[in-house]
């Protein structure tokens, strides 16, 4: 039974950033850094997803954060209210 490798993310940063500059084909670098083609895609493919959240203004980084606490804190007050109201049934008040 073979173990996992883990890579850290400087590593699949540095591979991901020699395979956007396109220099080196994936089957090159898969075997420069031993790691598969299609592993390497994938740090390709959300390296360059996530390059416009580094170039976005703060305040819409803070404003989708505040946005997701947001809809997180209305699913906990439905299911509190879910909740009271049950047991509020279940002892007839």
């Amino acid at each position: 039974m073979s173990k996992r490798r883990t890579f850290s993310a400087e590593f699949k940063a540095r591979v991901a950033l020699e395979a956007l500059s396109g220099a080196h084909t994936m089957a090159e670098l898969a075997a420069k850094h031993n790691v598969h083609p299609n592993m390497i895609a994938q740090w390709k493919r959300k390296a360059q997803e996530s390059l416009p959240d580094i170039f976005a203004k703060k305040s819409d980084r803070n404003e989708a954060a505040r946005d997701a606490e947001l809809k997180e804190l209305h699913a906990k007050i439905g299911q509190l209210s879910v909740e009271n109201d049950f047991l509020s049934k279940a002892f007839g008040r």
